[in-house]
């Protein structure tokens, strides 16, 4: 099987940028110390509404890879459009991603909750899937919660507020 070139990596990053995300904020706790553990991540979406699974990808690299391991609980923080600097402060690595973060570690359920986004589901790894050089997160919804905050999306190396799209219904 052919592999692309480096300078192809590069090319095939572009062209799959055209494809417009939503961006996810994906959070945890490490067991052993309960430090809380987040990541951006715009490779998510729905698989089935019964039973109500999803699926995200974490890169192989990732040192978080290992915490979202199968019977591992997470919250996906679907981010409002207001919500750039928090995407950006996740996707950076650094030693407190949660620094000056409103969020809350709720009763009965391990995962900080980040305020202010579009949606949060509530979730358990089902199964982790080698896919190249990340694995793939396929994950049960165990519960969801829903806001009236336009999302933000992700496309060709940009943040963008839904507010800013126009929207058609056929």
């Amino acid at each position: 099987m052919a592999h692309p070139i480096p300078q192809e990596h590069s090319a095939l990053r572009n062209v799959l940028g055209s494809f417009a995300t939503g961006v996810t904020v994906i959070t945890t706790l490490e067991e052993r110390d309960h430090r809380p553990v987040g990541l951006t991540v715009n490779s998510f979406c729905s698989i089935s509404l019964s039973p109500a699974l999803v699926l995200w990808s974490i890169a192989k690299s990732s040192p978080s890879r290992e915490l979202f391991g199968e019977g591992q609980s997470h919250v996906i923080h679907i981010l409002a459009d207001n919500q750039m600097a928090l995407a950006r402060q996740f996707a950076t690595p650094q030693a407190d991603k949660f620094l000056g973060v409103d969020y809350q570690i709720p009763d009965g359920f391990p995962a900080p909750l980040i305020n202010g986004c579009t949606a949060r589901l509530y979730c358990q790894t089902d199964q982790v899937m080698s896919g190249g050089d990340h694995d793939m997160i396929l994950a049960k919804v165990l519960h969801y919660e829903l806001a009236e905050a336009p999302p933000l999306l992700f496309s060709r190396g940009n943040f963008l507020s839904a507010h800013t799209c126009s929207s058609t219904r056929g």
